[in-house]
């Protein structure tokens, strides 16, 4: 059985190695968060999680519909 501890701790460690990789290679996080691109990218980037979001919470829905 996978613990949801385990997987925490499992992404916590993978966003530690890659913030050190991209430190590594000289690529600053704050660069590209405030750059045009960046900014243009996570926006597209939430809307097509809130889209599959909405899509999913549907498909649930009609999994259990409601009886009156």
């Amino acid at each position: 059985m996978v613990y949801w501890t385990d997987l925490m701790l499992k992404l916590i460690f993978l966003i530690i190695v890659g913030v050190l990789a991209l430190s590594f290679f000289g690529i600053s996080l704050e660069a590209i968060v405030n750059s045009p691109a960046g900014q243009s990218n996570f926006a597209y980037l939430s809307h097509l999680l809130t889209i599959g979001w909405k899509a999913l919470v549907l498909f649930i829905q009609s999994l259990f519909p409601h009886h009156p």
